[in-house]
């Protein structure tokens, strides 16, 4: 009787607790209402819904009643979950009716400011067998203690807080799986279509960001004494990312072992970690390190630090962001492969263009050329030759062999990858070289003299660059050419005393009058080599400075 008595008068307000559960949509005014409802059903001074995290390591969240804003302040840091009848709440989720907690061996950890306590009842919020935190509620108002009724009354609003928490939660875990699998999408879109594949690394890095909540995305690679530099870091507004770039893990490091085998690393404070070694690790906290990788091959790492202080990464989080890094490292493969097939279709339409104007426009010029020079000789011997013949015929002789430099140079020209592949001076000259080869039907020798590279300044490479396929182009152009050699000499010394660069192009090719005559124009000599045959020089140079 005495049970029916106690707990009748409770019922419809147990129920507005309830109902009132599923009228409130956002779930910190619904744990509220529990803790408020809890603590006026069962007439307890003080209350409280701590929440965990999804590894069940910390309280992220604590819903009180019974405390004003003073009180709080008192007590400072939350409960840490582990200690005291707290933490036997989290080890052992099952209900706990404790009469006086003075006189529980478990009962530790009360921080100073905390307000005296002694009755104490203590329910798992939970759903089937996944625990999302505790609710107890201490120190009945009319100094009883706490009775089952209490305790069942506490399971109900309990399983209530379970439902909202596991609901709220279930929905978080789909809109960041959205959010992160539109993102992954929106990597491989730009990758594979659009501009930022210029630069895919600073893509994935930035996006990578945005979606984690990062401080930094930052993508690190492989360098050649295994160890590891960061190579790309994007970082958000007022923050600079320049200081990141070229930081290395150096060989050794107890994370290297992971990244390099593949393997994600996951960590929760960098600045304290014994595994993290670089030098910026003590500006950040909970960080990811993610492989790239696809197909067995090792692209680099996406890391995705946060700053100190801040939450860690969920193991929600985490498998989400490494199924990005997975898919982003896909798309990097594809979009490379993309460009490697477009740029391949670029060098086979030149090569064709360059077939074709050698195979039929230079050889039908050339053919015209020879029978206007032979027409010309005729007329020259001609005693009734018009007037002025021998003049004009000479004239359209030079004009053909003028526009048959150009088409050559233009064949070689064509024969060339793009401009943004080679950089250098040494680059670009052998380059140059192997397009000639590609036509003359051997490999031009190359030499160099000097650091060309560091002193060879980018107007004077240009000069020497187009002065190399124009001589290139004109031993081409000469019959019987079996050798080519190529010289380029950054230590000269000009004749006005200057520091200098030297190119000299030397050709065995057989020359004819007015051929000679353009090649002297061009500052080249003759002379006979070992073998006797006529030989070919062609030289070009200008100061450094």
């Amino acid at each position: 009787m005495h049970r029916e008595g106690r707990t009748a008068p409770g019922l419809p307000r147990l129920l507005d607790a309830v109902l009132g559960v599923g009228t409130d949509l956002e779930l910190r005014g619904t744990l509220q209402h529990l803790v408020d409802s809890a603590v006026e059903l069962t007439g307890a001074r003080y209350g409280a819904l701590g929440v965990l995290d999804a590894e069940r390591t910390r309280v992220t969240d604590l819903y009180t009643a019974g405390l004003d804003a003073a009180a709080r302040e008192r007590i400072g840091r939350l409960p840490d979950g582990h200690s005291g009848l707290l933490g036997a709440l989290v080890r052992e989720p099952r209900p706990l009716l404790v009469p006086s907690v003075r006189a529980d061996i478990r009962s530790v950890g009360f921080p100073a400011g905390h307000p005296a306590m002694d009755t104490f009842v203590g329910v798992p919020v939970r759903v089937d067998a996944q625990v999302f935190g505790n609710l107890y509620l201490t120190e009945k108002q009319d100094g009883a203690p706490f009775t089952p009724d209490d305790l069942s009354l506490l399971r109900v609003l309990a399983a209530q807080a379970g439902i909202a928490i596991g609901n709220a939660r279930l929905y978080e875990t789909a809109r960041l799986r959205e959010h992160w699998i539109e993102g992954a999408a929106a990597v491989t879109t730009a990758l594979l279509h659009g501009g930022s594949a210029e630069d895919p690394l600073m893509t994935v890095a930035d996006k990578a960001r945005l979606l984690s909540g990062a401080a930094a995305g930052i993508v690190l690679q492989p360098t050649a004494d295994a160890g590891m530099e960061i190579v790309a870091a994007a970082t958000g507004p007022g923050d600079d990312a320049a200081d990141l770039l070229g930081t290395a893990i150096e060989p050794g490091s107890p994370v290297l072992t992971q990244l390099l085998g593949g393997e994600p690393v996951f960590v929760e404070d960098s600045a304290t970690d014994d595994r993290m070694t670089t030098a910026v690790r003590s500006r950040f906290g909970p960080s990811m390190l993610l492989p790239l990788q696809s197909g067995g091959r090792l692209i680099g790492t996406l890391a995705l630090p946060r700053r100190r202080g801040d939450v860690p990464y969920t193991a929600v989080e985490r498998l989400l962001a490494t199924q990005f890094a997975s898919q982003a490292a896909l798309a990097m493969v594809l979009a490379d492969g993309r460009e490697a097939r477009e740029r391949l279709a670029v060098f086979e339409d030149r090569d064709r263009i360059a077939r074709d104007l050698h195979d039929l426009v230079v050889q039908r010029l050339f053919a015209t050329e020879m029978m206007l020079e032979s027409t010309r000789r005729r007329a020259a011997n001609a005693a009734s030759a018009a007037p002025g013949m021998d003049e004009l015929l000479a004239r359209a002789v030079d004009e053909l062999d003028s526009t048959i430099q150009e088409v050559r140079t233009a064949i070689f020209a064509l024969q060339q990858p793009p401009a943004d592949a080679p950089t250098t001076v040494r680059g670009r000259v052998l380059r140059e070289t192997a397009g000639a080869g590609a036509l003359l039907g051997f490999a031009p020798s190359v030499h160099f003299e000097g650091a060309v590279d560091a002193v060879v300044p980018e107007p004077v490479a240009k000069q020497l660059i187009a002065a190399l396929r124009g001589a290139l182009a004109a031993a081409h152009r000469r019959a019987g050419v079996t050798s080519v050699q190529v010289r380029v000499d950054a230590t000269a010394h000009l004749p006005d005393g200057r520091d200098g660069v030297r190119l000299t192009v030397r050709d065995d090719g057989e020359r004819e009058g007015g051929e000679r005559e353009a090649g002297e124009r061009q500052g080249s000599d003759a002379g006979e080599s070992q073998g006797g045959r006529a030989e070919t020089v062609v030289s070009w140079q200008a100061p450094l400075r």
